[in-house]
Order: C-alpha cells, then sequence, then structure tokens
C-alpha cells in the first residue's frame, strides 16, 4: 500500500490486526485533551505504552488529528487506515483529520469482534467494561 499510513488507537492495540499486518507506517498518539479529562491511572498508561512496543508504531503525544496529518504529510500519504471503534471521540478525530488533510481517505478495518453483545458498554472505566462482557468472554468457542 503506498502512501498509506496506519493511525492506531486505545480501543484496538492488538499487534496482529489488520491495520498492523499490511506493512505500512503507524502511529499512535496519546491524546493529550482525553488525558487531561480521564483520571488514567499509571498502571493503564504502562499497559497501552507496552502493548504499543508490541505493536511496532510510532508514538507520539498531542492532539491527534494534527499528529496523524504531520506523520501523514511525513509519508505523503492521502490514505489512512484505522482500526474501528465504538468512541465518538474516534469519529470526531476522524472528521477533524479530514478537515486537515481535505482529499485524504480514511478507511476503516474492522477487525474480530472481542465479544459478541450488543447492549450499553461503559467505556470509560476497564472495570465497567469488563463487569458487562466477563461472561461473554470467557464463554469457550468451537475453535
Amino acid at each position: 500500500m503506498t502512501n498509506t499510513i496506519a493511525w492506531i488507537h486505545a480501543d484496538n492495540l492488538n499487534p496482529n490486526q489488520p491495520c498492523l499486518q499490511k506493512d505500512v507506517p503507524a502511529i499512535f498518539v496519546w491524546d493529550e485533551e482525553l488525558l487531561a479529562e480521564w483520571d488514567i491511572s499509571f498502571k493503564r498508561i504502562v499497559f497501552i505504552y507496552e502493548s504499543l512496543l508490541e505493536c511496532g508504531v510510532t508514538i507520539r503525544k498531542g492532539d491527534v488529528a494534527i499528529e496523524v496529518a504531520k506523520f501523514a504529510a511525513e509519508y505523503k500519504a492521502k490514505h489512512i487506515i484505522t482500526p474501528t471503534s465504538p468512541s465518538p471521540r474516534h469519529r470526531w478525530i476522524m472528521k477533524q483529520i479530514k478537515v486537515l488533510i481535505p482529499d485524504s481517505k480514511i478507511q476503516i478495518y474492522q477487525d474480530a469482534p472481542f465479544i459478541d453483545y450488543d447492549g450499553h458498554i461503559d467505556l470509560k472505566r476497564f472495570s465497567r467494561y469488563w463487569r458487562k462482557v466477563e461472561k461473554y468472554a470467557m464463554t469457550p468457542t468451537d475453535e
């Protein structure tokens, strides 16, 4: 994929996800606004950082849309691939990227879902999320 970059976010840090299998430069941006707004524990930050090291991505900090746009410019990329996310903020950032790079194409890659669940999930805290999905995640599969 020429002139393509991958934008990786904390909603999918799997090193085997589709975006990281495309042999393109990849970036993760620590979202300064989100870090200031949420009370993210040091343990969570370390977990994310260690996951990023396994993913082999460029790590930056700042305004996500601006940093992704700068990264795209460095690689003369107009095509951005990113994993899907349930986050409204992710959709908002994609709109901001389109403003910063008007002729860009953002392609969302759908990975296999972690669980089969269609109810409301609180994504602000992992413990709340896990309480909702644990019984689904720990159910044996046919594989």
